[in-house]
């Protein structure tokens, strides 16, 4: 039996975020007899899917660059990666900021695949978004082939005139099935029996808009004093919200969950998945929650790809927003549950996962 095609994928870390999901969900199901997935990391401590990627047989190789940001350090460790790891014909890029860094000096190794994949429809409105807008720029000249996640995410990263072809987030499908049992002892182990259960997963950034979404609360837990808003994930911004929701006097109603492990027990257990995002790509988070049969309310600025169910409502977000959404949410409790539409399939992982897989294998045949 021949060895695995060996594809390097380029990310900050692997944390319990959406392109780190969406990443191991392909490698679960995808058949590692034939392909092996290896990442390249730009932080030196260790993140929450590590102990299973080595499980799963794949490497872990670790820079430093977001933890002391020299870039000349960086280019000279990258340089000599590349010479001491021939073995990688194929990178797979899920950093639009410093991909065009690292195609240029893969390039240069002799990789003639690199694969740039978009995540994100748009950049933060801040000195920080306004570099990375620039930085960003060259990647599409370096690359090879295109993927984005949306069609939106991919005109945002590559234009109008490079083709590019849009790859779903897929998940599993049949794991993420709403389960009367698992939501009843998910909230009796939460103590949420007689709650009106708002969820939200999402690091915390900017970009999630955590702010804009304890406002909402604020208003709905006013009219419904028996809600109760559970928050999943972790980020740079996690103590500034929590010092928001003492100052709000909420505390004892909005419930940090950290990084969760139990995903489809947590849309069981909710009534209300919300999504108020500045922008995303196409959010992983948003389909499985269709898929578990929830009411979501997803941000205006979210492509409408997301939505493959009867039961979404997208609405505009900014401080004039805020009561729209506390209505929507209180007016939602009384809906039905959502039923999916035929496009759901399109995010089957065993379709996904075929198709990289026949993906790669061309994509080598072609270029060696």
């Amino acid at each position: 039996m021949s060895n695995p095609i060996r594809i390097l994928h380029i990310v900050p870390n692997m944390q319990a975020g959406g392109l780190e999901t969406f990443i191991m969900n392909i490698y679960r199901n995808i058949d590692r007899t034939k392909i092996q997935f290896d990442f390249l990391v730009h932080y030196q401590d260790t993140f929450f899917y590590d102990n299973e990627i080595l499980k799963l047989g794949g490497k872990i190789y670790r820079f430093s660059l977001r933890d002391d940001h020299r870039l000349i350090k960086y280019l000279h460790q990258l340089d000599k990666f590349y010479k001491q790891h021939p073995e990688y014909k194929i990178i797979h890029c899920h950093m639009s900021s410093i991909g065009a860094i690292n195609f240029a000096i893969a390039k240069k190794n002799g990789v003639h695949v690199r694969i740039a994949h978009s995540h994100n429809s748009n950049t933060e409105r801040t000195l920080k978004g306004a570099a990375k807008s620039l930085l960003i720029k060259p990647l599409k000249f370096m690359s090879t082939y295109n993927l984005a996640c949306s069609n939106q995410a991919g005109i945002f990263l590559y234009g109008h005139k490079k083709p590019f072809k849009v790859v779903p987030n897929a998940i599993d499908i049949n794991k993420f099935k709403n389960d009367e049992k698992r939501r009843l002892l998910y909230r009796k182990n939460m103590k949420l029996q007689n709650a009106l259960v708002i969820g939200h997963i999402g690091r915390f950034d900017t970009q999630k808009n955590h702010k804009f979404l304890i406002d909402i609360f604020a208003q709905v837990h006013k009219k419904a004093p028996n809600t109760v808003l559970l928050l999943a994930g972790e980020g740079n911004l996690k103590k500034h919200i929590q010092q928001y929701v003492a100052q709000q006097q909420l505390s004892e109603s909005v419930l940090f969950l950290g990084e969760i492990t139990n995903t489809p027990d947590f849309y069981c257990g909710i009534d209300i998945f919300v999504l108020p995002s500045l922008f995303e790509g196409l959010p992983v988070v948003g389909i499985e929650a269709q898929i578990a049969g929830k009411k979501c309310i997803f941000s205006d600025a979210i492509t409408k790809d997301v939505q493959i169910s009867s039961n979404v409502n997208f609405l505009p977000i900014g401080t004039k927003a805020t009561q729209q959404w506390a209505d929507e949410i209180i007016t939602s409790n009384n809906t039905t549950p959502s039923s999916l539409f035929p496009a759901a399939q399109q995010y089957n992982i065993d379709t996904i996962s075929q198709w990289l897989t026949t993906f790669y294998r061309a994509q080598l045949k072609e270029n060696y």
